[in-house]
């Protein structure tokens, strides 16, 4: 996960206290399980700390207020289009 994301575990460990949108199922042995939206948030939440320069303070705000949801809403508006253009290239390659 942590290469999925490019974020040590550690650094992982400490965003799940930080930000309380970011909660992975925990299995047995105390196994973290990301789902899709955790690595979006992680994404975003790495974007905002490293590309955006914002504090953990101001990140928690940004994706706790009406901007988070905007965003998200952006995010899969990509998502979609992405999943749509990359199902037209799989067509053309199976040709």
């Amino acid at each position: 996960m942590s290469d999925l994301c490019a974020v040590k575990p550690h650094v992982l460990r400490y965003w799940e206290q930080e930000f309380p949108q970011l909660k992975p199922v925990k299995r047995r042995g105390n196994r973290r399980y990301y789902q899709r939206q955790d690595v979006l948030i992680i994404r975003q939440i790495r974007s905002l700390l490293y590309d955006d320069g914002f504090t953990i303070g101001g990140a928690r705000q940004r994706l706790t207020g009406d901007q988070a949801k905007e965003d998200v809403s952006q995010s899969q508006q990509i998502i979609k289009q992405l999943r749509i253009e990359l199902e037209q290239v799989l067509k053309i390659l199976r040709r």
